[in-house]
């Protein structure tokens, strides 16, 4: 698969258990957090659908670079990092992590990128002490498959069975809030210069960049999001919560 997401449909790895849960998750959310799974997108385009969970853990051995904090790194710190990894005189192309300050709807997702390419969002639906899926949608070039991506997410949703009840309701509300076009996308994986993505750092409600190095790969590269509202340190999110009954 050629690296230049101008050209093609790239599909950036999650570490299944980046954000993966801890002992309160059941076997069927287990299970599923380590499917990479293949479906047809709402726009007609094929998408990269990687289920994973809010609490973060070790990354697996697949992925040779990261986008986003490790496991139990102190916010600050990955922020003074990933400032760091802006700076360079290179123009070659860089695969990065864009974290909004807050959540943003499908629509606000064109204008939050800045001109640059998305090759995947970030959807997650936060809900207070429930561990509810982050869901990364591999998009293809253009500002449409980037605003339907929520829908694609729900749609993975919507195919998965529970095999318990609080997984099931979890799910059944995550989908419903993402068809409806919440506020969920967490984060965009963007692909551009170091100056574009300078510039991108610096837009208003933008909480931080950060690029890889430039020799990174396709789909060789593990996406563990900062969610927005994430102070301190990066730590699972308690899961001992009501589910909302939509």
């Amino acid at each position: 698969m050629p690296d230049d997401p101008r050209s093609s449909d790239p599909a950036p790895a999650a570490a299944a258990d980046d954000r993966g849960s801890s002992a309160a998750w059941s076997g069927d959310r287990h299970r599923i957090a380590k499917a990479v799974i293949l479906g047809a997108a709402v726009v007609g385009a094929v998408v990269l659908l990687v289920f994973a969970f809010t609490a973060p853990r070790a990354t697996s051995g697949v992925a040779t670079d990261r986008l986003g904090p490790a496991p139990g790194e102190q916010v600050a710190e990955y922020l003074n990092q990933a400032r760091a990894s802006l700076d360079g005189t290179d123009t070659d192309l860089h695969w990065a992590l864009l974290t909004p300050t807050d959540y943003l709807t499908p629509q606000q997702i064109p204008d939050a990128a800045n001109g640059l390419r998305v090759a995947g969002v970030i959807q997650y639906v936060p809900i207070d002490r429930v561990q509810t899926p982050v869901i990364t949608v591999a998009t293809p070039a253009g500002d449409e498959p980037a605003v339907k991506s929520a829908e694609a997410a729900a749609g993975l949703l919507a195919a998965q069975q529970f095999h318990d009840q609080r997984s099931a309701d979890i799910a059944r509300v995550t989908e419903a809030r993402l068809r409806a076009g919440c506020a969920c996308t967490a984060g965009l994986i963007v692909r551009g210069t170091l100056p574009e993505l300078r510039e991108l750092a610096a837009q208003p409600g933008v909480r931080s960049v950060q690029a890889l190095p430039a020799d990174a790969l396709a789909g060789r590269f593990a996406v563990s999001p900062l969610l927005p509202g994430t102070t301190g340190t990066v730590t699972p999110i308690p899961d001992d919560g009501p589910v909302p009954t939509e």
